[in-house]
Parts: structure tokens; C-alpha cells; sequence
């Protein structure tokens, strides 16, 4: 049977010998969730948050307990939550550890954003584990004695790597637990028991009732933290949580890509290709959606093959449509949709291509779009290499190094000096100006200067036949 180590006296998480001692005293600590449950699985994650459960002390009592070590937030006061952190931490918010107190409770409302919650430092741990989610995080160490409480057998279900609900009534208490439950399949390569998947299958629809940032949430977990977040969306789309969750990727389901490119289906070489990208949100997300709009471009060939045209396009409108929905920052989503938008580059440009490139896709984002064709390449399955990326990245870091101009900040004359020296008020013209000045240093960044620039803006408006463009 797996065990924990006791870790008396020395210090836990975060805590101190004085803080454990302040808190032993009066009352029982115990180290509860994840953290538990990754130390038996021998997982070093520091990024974890440090949770902790006493029992025996009133809240209050707590909050003064704690007060003496560091500082105290008690915006967790109707949970039964208290956030400290430690004087020596000097504010460091990765330092916070959550204290709670043992409590009964469940979901309540539209899109089981609210819970009733009745916290009692008297209610017994074993009560307070079995409110939780699934057995193998249903386990509390005793941090004076080291003692293992697992009244449900949750060590047993990690050694089997199991994952096991803690009640029948578990997922309709809280729908949002069953794509917990695919996550945790995907971070741990742990595999549903019968009776957990089938209740998946059962209460799937309810995911609907779960508010989009909850979501968002897991499906961020699920992408940043699994080796192969494949697994997962394997699990959703045959438990039947992919339509209701991102019914635009069930859509690529089935869809077939005859040809010499593609070895597999447009829905397995998408997770193929989330798996072979890096642990960024950004990338993984932008592989996730790269070829959503690919059954919708399908055209068939003659010869027996098939064209995707303009799939980037569409698929960028049909990406920035399904964040929106999921309710994340207007900045990430403008930043997945450029990737989406843009994958489709060829690596054989011209120098002049290579900085028309890199100006629309962005500094900031170029080696990402980078990174998601090389997992494209790999989710084909067909054994591609990627060295003309690599040699293209090469050529983008000597070009960025030579400090070419690839925005209107890098230009040598600004609106101002536009205004001033042809006499134009704010608007369209100024900018129409400062666009052609762009593309022209792009295909010769040696007209990147003043004079140069100015002569070539006094061109542009002489010969322009825009109406209006004169504005005075």
C-alpha cells in the first residue's frame, strides 16, 4: 500500500515548525488534495497550491492563530476559508496557502456557480473527504502524525490508477466534475472505472448548466499540464462531452483527409498535433483549432485526394466565435486567431517575404506560429521532419537581429511629422500614409530614413487617386 512520510516538526508546504505547532496545539491539521495525492504518486509539482483542513478550532479562533505569522484573507470566509501568507514570503503571492475548516456542501443555481456550504471546525475530516470529487483526491494526511485518512480507499484506486467517483450523485451535484474527470485521466494516464464513465455518459448534458470561466478552466489544465491531452479529448468526444463542450471540434470528427499528407482523420491528427506542441496555452490552443473549418473547405479531388482551401480563414472566425463563447481575454483570443489565421505560411519566402512574415504574424508570436507547424507536421503522422522550419526560425532571429523596421514605431517618421510637414489634420490619410511608408521599408528597409521617407509620403500624395485623400 502506498504511504506518506510523517513530516513532524520539520517544515510542510510552506508552513513553519511554529505554525504547524500553533495550530497542533489546539486543534488537528491535516494536508488534503492534490498535493496529497501527487506526493503518492511520487509527482514533484511546485506550482501546486498548498491546501490545508483543520478540524477543532472555531474559525475565528484560526484567523487569530494565523495573524501572529503572517497575513490573513478571510474572502473565503462563507467557505470556511481562510488565505495566509507567511510574514517571510514579504506579500509573494505564489506563497498563499489555503486553511479550511471541514464542510458539507453542494451546488445550487444556474450553472452551479453557487454552493450551500456549512463549515463546522466539529464536523469529522472523514465527512469533509467525502464531499469531494473523486477517491484518489479524497485522501488527508495528519501533518503532526503523519496518519493517512482515506476513508474511501483512494490509495488503492491510485495505485490501480483508477478514477473512481466518490458518489453516484457526484456529477449531477457538480457537472463541471466530469471533464475534471477527463483532465485527471489526461494528466495521471489514468483510466475511468466503469460505473464513473458510464455515469459521465448519463449525465454528459449537464455540462451545459457549468458556467464557460469554469470550463475554460479545465480545459486549460487539460492542454497545459497532460503529457498528451489527447487522451482527454479522446475521453470527451466518446463519453459524448465533446458536442457540448466544443461541439466545432466534434464537428471534425470522421472527417477523412485522402492523400499523401495525412495519415489520419481530421480530429485525431488535430489531438495528435496538441500532443507534439509545447506546454504553452497559447500554442496548444491554436493547434487545437488550426483545421476546425477543414470539413467545411473539403473539396474532393478527381485523382481521389482532397483540397482544404481557405480553411485558415474560416477556421480563424470559427476560433475567435468559440473562445468568445468560453469567455477568454479579448488578447489571447486575438493572439490564438492570428496563429489559426496564419498557419498555413510557406517556409520558402524571399527576404522580403520572410519580413512581410514576421510584420503580420508579429514578433511577439513568430516562434509560436513556428512551434504549432511543428506539431502540425508531427500530428500528420506521416514521419514529416521539419528542418525547413528550423531553418526558417534561423533566418527570422538574423533578420529580427539587423533591427528592420516592422512597425509603424519602427518607422523614421511619425504621424506627427505627416501632419506637419503636409499640413493634414487625424484621420484616414495620415494612417493610409504611414501604410504604404510600411510596405516600402518592408521590401527595402534601407529607405528607413527621414528625408528618404518624407520624399516618398510626398510622392504617394501627389499621385494618389484616392477621394478625399487631401484632408487640410
Amino acid at each position: 500500500m502506498l504511504a506518506l512520510s510523517s513530516s513532524v516538526g520539520k517544515a510542510v508546504m510552506g508552513l513553519s515548525p511554529e505554525v504547524i505547532a500553533a495550530i497542533t496545539d489546539r486543534g488537528h491539521l491535516y494536508e488534503v488534495g492534490g498535493t496529497v495525492r501527487d506526493s503518492l504518486l511520487k509527482m514533484q509539482d511546485t506550482s501546486k497550491d498548498s491546501d490545508f483542513l483543520v478540524t477543532g478550532i472555531p474559525y475565528q479562533e484560526l484567523f487569530s492563530i494565523l495573524r501572529k505569522f503572517g497575513r490573513v484573507d478571510v474572502v473565503g470566509r462563507s467557505f470556511g476559508v481562510i488565505k495566509f501568507s507567511p510574514f517571510e514570503s514579504a506579500g509573494d503571492a505564489a506563497s498563499q496557502i489555503d486553511f479550511a475548516l471541514p464542510r458539507r456542501e453542494h451546488s445550487t443555481g444556474t450553472g452551479h456557480k453557487d454552493f450551500a456550504v456549512n463549515f463546522d471546525h466539529n464536523i469529522p475530516v472523514e465527512d469533509d473527504l467525502f464531499r469531494r470529487d473523486f477517491t484518489i483526491n479524497a485522501i488527508a494526511r495528519n501533518v503532526a502524525t503523519g496518519e493517512v485518512v482515506d476513508p474511501l480507499n483512494g490509495r488503492t484506486d491510485i495505485e490501480a490508477r483508477i478514477i473512481r467517483y466518490t458518489s453516484a450523485e457526484s456529477f449531477r451535484e457538480d457537472p463541471l466534475r466530469m471533464l475534471r474527470a477527463v483532465q485527471f485521466a489526461a494528466r495521471l494516464n489514468f483510466t475511468s472505472e466503469p460505473q464513473t464513465y458510464q455515469s459521465i455518459c448519463d449525465n454528459v448534458k449537464l455540462i451545459e448548466t457549468v458556467s464557460a470561466e469554469r470550463i475554460a478552466e479545465e480545459l486549460n489544465k487539460l492542454l497545459v499540464k497532460a503529457d498528451k491531452p489527447s487522451v482527454g479529448f479522446r475521453l470527451m468526444e466518446s463519453t459524448g462531452m465533446l458536442q457540448h463542450v466544443l461541439p466545432e471540434l466534434q464537428r471534425t470528427v470522421g472527417c477523412e483527409q485522402p492523400g499523401p499528407y495525412h495519415a489520419w482523420p481530421v480530429f485525431e491528427h488535430t489531438i495528435y498535433a496538441v500532443d507534439a506542441a509545447p506546454k504553452r496555452l497559447l500554442v496548444r490552443m491554436a493547434c487545437l483549432f488550426h483545421d476546425v473549418a477543414k470539413p467545411q473547405a473539403k473539396r474532393l479531388t478527381d485523382e481521389g485526394g482532397a483540397t482544404f482551401y481557405g480553411h485558415e480563414t474560416f477556421g480563424a472566425r470559427i476560433t475567435r466565435n468559440a473562445l468568445e463563447r468560453l469567455r477568454y481575454s479579448h488578447d489571447f483570443i486575438d493572439d490564438v486567431v492570428t496563429l489559426v489565421d496564419r498557419h498555413m505560411f510557406t517556409s520558402d519566402v524571399s527576404d522580403k517575404g520572410l519580413r512581410r512574415l514576421i510584420r503580420k504574424t508579429g514578433l511577439e508570436l513568430i516562434y509560436d506560429l513556428l512551434d504549432l507547424r511543428r506539431a502540425d507536421v508531427v500530428g500528420q503522422g506521416k514521419g514529416g521532419k521539419t528542418d525547413d522550419v528550423d531553418e526558417l526560425e534561423q533566418r527570422i532571429r538574423e533578420e529580427i537581429a539587423k533591427k528592420p523596421p516592422f512597425g509603424f514605431s519602427d518607422l523614421a517618421v511619425n504621424g506627427n511629422d505627416l501632419m506637419r510637414e503636409f499640413n493634414l489634420q487625424p484621420g484616414k490619410t495620415v494612417g493610409e500614409i504611414l501604410n504604404h511608408l510600411l510596405e516600402t521599408v518592408l521590401d527595402f528597409p534601407d529607405k528607413n530614413d527621414y528625408q528618404t521617407l518624407m520624399a516618398e509620403a510626398k510622392n504617394y500624395l501627389h499621385n494618389s487617386t484616392h477621394e478625399g485623400l487631401k484632408e487640410s
